[in-house]
C-alpha cells in the first residue's frame, strides 16, 4: 500500500511546562500565588535519554522491534483501544521509570524522534512529583511546572487508525532546569456536576492496560492528563450521588467517554481541545445538549448522551447504587492539597463513624487515594496491613480504618 501521507518527524523539540496537577480554580475561589524566580547563573540543564527498548508491566500494547518503539498490535479492537471510548483507533503507552533529579526543576524540554503517517500519531508527555503528589500529564507542546519538582516521569503515547498507519519512535531525550514561574497554593479540589455512564465491557482493556473485571471499581475521564498508571491511584476521583447519600473514591484507569483529549475541568488556557467551552462542561455534554461541534465527538461520531465520566460496574452499582446513567458530583482530588491515604485493600467501606456498626456511606476502591482530615480512636480492626484502633476521618465526614491503608503522604494528620 502506498504511504503518501507518511512523514518523518525528527528532533521534535518542545518546552514542557508541566502543570502541577492544579488546573486552577473558579474565580470565586482563586488561589494566592507567588512568583518563583529563575536563579541567576543557573547551571546547565540535567539531561537524560528514555530507554525505549524496555517494555515492563506498566506498558500497554507497545513493542521494541528493529530499533523502533511501535504498537504491538496497530489494529483497533477491544484489546487495543480504551474500553470507555471504543473509538476507531488503537493505542499504546510506554511508561518510563521516574527519574530522581540531581536538583529541583521547574522546566523540562523534550526531544522526540518519531516517524508517523496515514493517521498515526506519536506524543511525548511528562509529569513531575512534589510533596502533594504527581502533577497532571502534559503534552510536550503545552506543558508547565508551577513549583519545583524532584522527580520526572515520561511516557510515549502511540495511536494508529488501522494496520496501514505508522507511529514509531526511535529516541526521546529530556532536559530539566529552572525557569521563572508562578507557584499556585493548593486549595479545595475542584468539584463539578457531570453526567455519568456505566462502562461495562468486562474483559476489555482500559487505557492503562487493566483488564476490566466483573463489578470492577475505577473511573474514566475523557483525557489522558489524569490517567493513572496501572495499579495506582495517582489520579483519584470522588464520585457522589447528587443527594450526597453515597460516594466512591475511584482511581482513573481509563480514557473516555466519547473523547480522549477533553480535560473539561481545566481552564481554556490549559484545556487540550474545545477551548471555547465553559470550564467544567464536557464536550459531549455540549454536543448533546447544544449541538456543539455539529453534535459530534472528536472522532466524528454522533454523541448520544452528555456523559463526561464513565464508571466501572462496581463503582456504579455497589459504590453509588445507581440503577441507570445519572448526574453525579465528581471531585478531582489531585487538584487540591492535604494529606492522602492510599487504600491498599478494597473496596473499603466508608463508615459514618469509627466502627463497623456505623452505616456504610459508600466505598473506596483499591489504590484510591483518599483525603485524610484527622484521626480518632475507634473499634479495633485487624486488616490487611495491621491491627489498630486508629480510624481516619476523611474530608466530607466519613471514616476508614487504618488497618486497610498502605501508606499516607502529603502532610501531618492531627488527632480530631
Amino acid at each position: 500500500m502506498a504511504h503518501s501521507g507518511r512523514r518523518i518527524v525528527v528532533a521534535l523539540t518542545a518546552l514542557l511546562t508541566v502543570a502541577a496537577g492544579l488546573p486552577g480554580t473558579p474565580a470565586s475561589a482563586a488561589h494566592p500565588s507567588t512568583a518563583v524566580p529563575a536563579r541567576a547563573g543557573a547551571p546547565d540543564p540535567e539531561r537524560w535519554s528514555v530507554d525505549l527498548a524496555v517494555a515492563g508491566g506498566d506498558d500497554v500494547n507497545v513493542a521494541w522491534r528493529s530499533g523502533r518503539l511501535r504498537l504491538a498490535d496497530p489494529r483497533p479492537s477491544a484489546r487495543t483501544r480504551p474500553a470507555a471510548v471504543g473509538g476507531p483507533v488503537a493505542e499504546g503507552i510506554l511508561l518510563s521509570a521516574p527519574r530522581v533529579l540531581d536538583r529541583p526543576a521547574t522546566r523540562v524540554r523534550a526531544r522526540l524522534t518519531a516517524r508517523t503517517g496515514d493517521g498515526g500519531t506519536a506524543v511525548a508527555q511528562v509529569r513531575g512529583w512534589r510533596a502533594r503528589g504527581w502533577t497532571e500529564w502534559r503534552d510536550a507542546a503545552e506543558a508547565v511546572f508551577d513549583e519545583p519538582v524532584r522527580r520526572v516521569q515520561a511516557r510515549v503515547v502511540l495511536t494508529t487508525r488501522d494496520a496501514a498507519s505508522e507511529a514509531t519512535v526511535t529516541g526521546l531525550t529530556l532536559a530539566a532546569d529552572s525557569a521563572a514561574t508562578t507557584a499556585v497554593q493548593p486549595a479545595a479540589p475542584l468539584t463539578y456536576r457531570v453526567y455519568a455512564t456505566r462502562i461495562g465491557l468486562v474483559g476489555g482493556t482500559t487505557a492503562n492496560g487493566h483488564t476490566v473485571r466483573a463489578r470492577d471499581h475505577f473511573a474514566a475521564l475523557p483525557s489522558r492528563r489524569g490517567l493513572s498508571p496501572r495499579g495506582t491511584g495517582d489520579y483519584t476521583v470522588k464520585v457522589c450521588t447528587t443527594s450526597g447519600s453515597r460516594c466512591e473514591y475511584a482511581p482513573v484507569w481509563d480514557v473516555g467517554p466519547w473523547n480522549t483529549r477533553d480535560d473539561w475541568w481545566n481552564p481554556s488556557s490549559i484545556r487540550e481541545n474545545w477551548k471555547d467551552l465553559p470550564r467544567g462542561r464536557p464536550e459531549a455534554q455540549a454536543a448533546y445538549q447544544s449541538n456543539y461541534n455539529g453534535g459530534l465527538d472528536q472522532f466524528g461520531r454522533t454523541v448520544r448522551n452528555p456523559a463526561g465520566l464513565d464508571l466501572a460496574d462496581g463503582t456504579f452499582w455497589d459504590g453509588l447504587r445507581l440503577t441507570d446513567n445519572a448526574w453525579v458530583d465528581v471531585t478531582l482530588l489531585w487538584t487540591g492539597g492535604g494529606a492522602r491515604a492510599v487504600v491498599g485493600s478494597g473496596p473499603l467501606n466508608l463508615r459514618a463513624g469509627a466502627g463497623t456498626s456505623y452505616a456504610s456511606r459508600g466505598l473506596a476502591a483499591t489504590y484510591a487515594q483518599v483525603p485524610v482530615q484527622c484521626y480518632v480512636t475507634g473499634q479495633k480492626i485487624t486488616g490487611t496491613y495491621r491491627t489498630t484502633t486508629r480510624w481516619y476521618r476523611l474530608v466530607g465526614g466519613t471514616y476508614v480504618s487504618h488497618a486497610y491503608l498502605s501508606s499516607i503522604y502529603g502532610g501531618t494528620v492531627p488527632r480530631c
